[in-house]
């Protein structure tokens, strides 16, 4: 009876270890990159699986139910050099919704800045003190990204010490030279995002996850009307990140992101008033006017 026990212990130990914090599924799309071996770019694909999936990122115990759902695809358009390759990324970030089967979408960001050297079967290993791989730094960044947009809808300014991960992640890597990692490469890039992340000055931003998501959604099922008047004036609080800097990047990743969600909860009843939520994002977001102008 004794050895069963401890056989049951061990195999829920087992199954414990085993489920990390990410359930991230990957896709490395090549199509643009002709008279190329099939072979590597699949090997490729279940690298970043294994390093994004089987690391341990935190220290918090997650059950299998709790790994936060996520996508990442990578583009890749250049093959310059046979172990040199060029592209984007996509990743995407999902999170359940309190008392439903909704995943909402929490970040849905582009980096146009892939660029990394990679050999075939070359283990993925990260030093957060030395620089070694580009695609390793990548990973790294995303995944504490990953975690940090998370937790930041459970608790406002939840995800700060994951973004201080990042945010380290991004500095040792400046002294690589590839793109995406510096003030001086633009304005849609990894540093530009993380800094923002950090900074004072867009901590509204912040709230209004955290406002959105536990104050918001989450309480969708219980009591609509509130849910819907909850999350619109989290939404207009970007208002007061427009009269700071108009162009700032976070108001594009989350509207790009919370477009079609916005759209499908105030074009549903029950109705209430929200022509200072269509006024505000006409303003903020003339881009996406036509969808805007569906909110009722």
């Amino acid at each position: 009876m004794r050895k069963l026990v401890l056989f049951f212990i061990l195999i829920f130990t087992f199954i414990n270890i085993k489920a990390q914090e990410l359930n991230c599924t990957i896709t490395v799309n090549h199509d643009q990159v002709r008279g190329s071996d099939d072979q590597i770019f699949k090997t490729l694909e279940k690298s970043i699986n294994d390093y994004l999936n089987n690391t341990k990122w935190t220290d918090k115990q997650y059950k299998k139910q709790e790994k936060i759902q996520c996508a990442i695809t990578l583009n890749i358009t250049e093959r310059p050099e046979n172990n040199t390759f060029k592209g984007s990324l996509q990743i995407q970030v999902l999170r359940p919704v309190f008392n439903s089967t909704y995943l909402t979408p929490v970040l849905n960001f582009n980096d146009d800045n892939l660029s990394f050297n990679y050999e075939e079967f070359q283990p993925l290993i990260y030093n957060e003190n030395i620089f070694e791989s580009n695609l390793t730094s990548i990973l790294t960044f995303y995944a504490y990204v990953i975690l940090g947009v998370d937790e930041d809808t459970f608790a406002y300014n939840g995800g700060d010490q994951y973004f201080k991960k990042a945010e380290n992640a991004m500095l040792v890597a400046q002294q690589s030279g590839y793109k995406g990692w510096k003030r001086i490469d633009g304005n849609t890039t990894r540093y530009q995002f993380i800094e923002n992340m950090l900074n004072n000055t867009f901590k509204d931003y912040r709230l209004v996850m955290y406002r959105y998501h536990r104050n918001g959604l989450d309480v969708m099922f219980d009591d609509k009307d509130k849910a819907k008047k909850t999350i619109g004036e989290a939404i207009t609080n970007l208002q007061r990140i427009y009269s700071k800097r108009p162009r700032a990047y976070l108001l594009r990743v989350f509207l790009d992101t919370k477009e079609d969600e916005i759209v499908s909860i105030f074009k549903e009843g029950p109705q209430i008033d929200t022509r200072g939520l269509q006024e505000m994002l006409l303003r903020v977001y003339p881009a996406r006017n036509d969808s805007w102008k569906e909110i009722k």
